[in-house]
């Protein structure tokens, strides 16, 4: 065959109608065991592939999901999108990305991008929609504590406060009374930062926090460093992300410190980091598997809903995993 094979070669070659090969290619489930088959060998036979721009111009579903993130290269991503992908996967649900900062150049919302590719659904994992519009036949779900969040829409997050309770509670419990909180910005950050000064003061222990801007490692580095300079004495830090208490260690390496035998670190969000064989971080693991994976399913619920139920707030969880980084205080 020269031509590229069509919706028409595949029903004569399947001896079924044009119709049928359609609802076979949509997923319909009105279509029996047996014709599915028999549509599928024969377009796999023909090489055949469905035009999913047509499908588009046409109104029918595109079975994608959307999912906007704000940096691919924050760890707390990867198991988080493992989550979503392992929701979607029994559905033949197929995972579109975009990045707000990889077309930061141009005047569009990374949001509106994907609605104009009629996705069945989006998972919004980044910040900075607070006046988000969105449209009556896009289900939307928030994965993540974030900053501000539109109205109306549901929420999967992992308990932030919880995990800077257990981060707070677990160096206390070790002995330690000059603790420093590495933070940053966004809304995890934020929430996080409040619950751990909170523990702090509940015992009695001076709230010591540095660090703005982004949660990078050199924002913990440089925190770090501050808070060394102002604070000699103190024997633990908190960081609000992996990657920042990579920058904290290197900080109090260069200030001819050990870890942990003068200075315990704990980071959060059990990144690969983490577990590595040359760091052993303790770590608050917030579970963004499963945040991936409640969200994922939530929107799916959402996607099926003949009407929009009332939107929900989901909290998953942290728990503590604690490796090397982290000792009591040297008398």
């Amino acid at each position: 065959m020269s031509r590229p094979p069509t919706i028409i070669d595949v029903a004569t070659r399947a001896g079924v109608s044009k119709s049928l090969v359609s609802m076979v290619m949509r997923d319909d489930p009105g279509v029996s065991d047996a014709r599915r088959s028999a549509v599928l060998a024969a377009a796999a036979e023909l090489g055949y592939r469905p035009n999913r721009a047509a499908a588009i111009l046409a109104g029918t579903r595109t079975r994608t999901i959307g999912v906007v993130v704000d940096d691919f290269r924050n760890p707390w991503y990867v198991p988080m999108l493992d989550g979503v992908r392992e929701a979607l996967a029994p559905h033949g649900l197929r995972l579109t990305l975009a990045d707000t900062r990889a077309n930061a150049h141009l005047d569009s919302s990374p949001f509106d991008d994907l609605v104009s590719l009629r996705v069945d659904g989006v998972i919004l994992a980044a910040e900075g929609f607070p006046d988000l519009v969105v449209p009556a036949d896009t289900p939307v779900v928030i994965a993540g504590e974030r900053a501000e969040v539109p109205g109306g829409l549901d929420v999967v997050a992992s308990d932030e406060a919880a995990g800077g309770r257990l981060a707070a509670d677990h160096l206390i419990g070790l002995g330690h009374r000059r603790i420093v909180h590495i933070t940053g910005s966004g809304g995890p950050a934020a929430v996080r930062r409040a619950a751990t000064v909170a523990r702090m003061v509940e015992s009695g222990i001076e709230p010591l926090v540095f660090g703005d801007g982004p949660t990078s490692e050199q924002t913990g580095y440089q925190g770090t460093r501050r808070a060394l300079q102002d604070h000699p004495d103190l024997t633990a830090v908190f960081a609000a992300n992996d990657v920042m208490a990579m920058g904290a260690i290197a900080a109090v390496r260069e200030a001819g410190l050990r870890v942990p035998e003068d200075v315990s670190v704990v980071g959060n969000d059990e990144t690969p980091l983490a577990a590595s064989p040359l760091l052993r971080l303790t770590t608050v693991d917030p579970h963004n598997d499963e945040v991936g994976r409640l969200a994922a399913n939530r929107l799916v619920e959402l996607i099926g809903a003949t009407e929009r139920p009332e939107p929900t707030r989901v909290l998953v969880p942290p728990s503590l995993v604690i490796r090397s980084t982290t000792a009591p205080p040297r008398a």
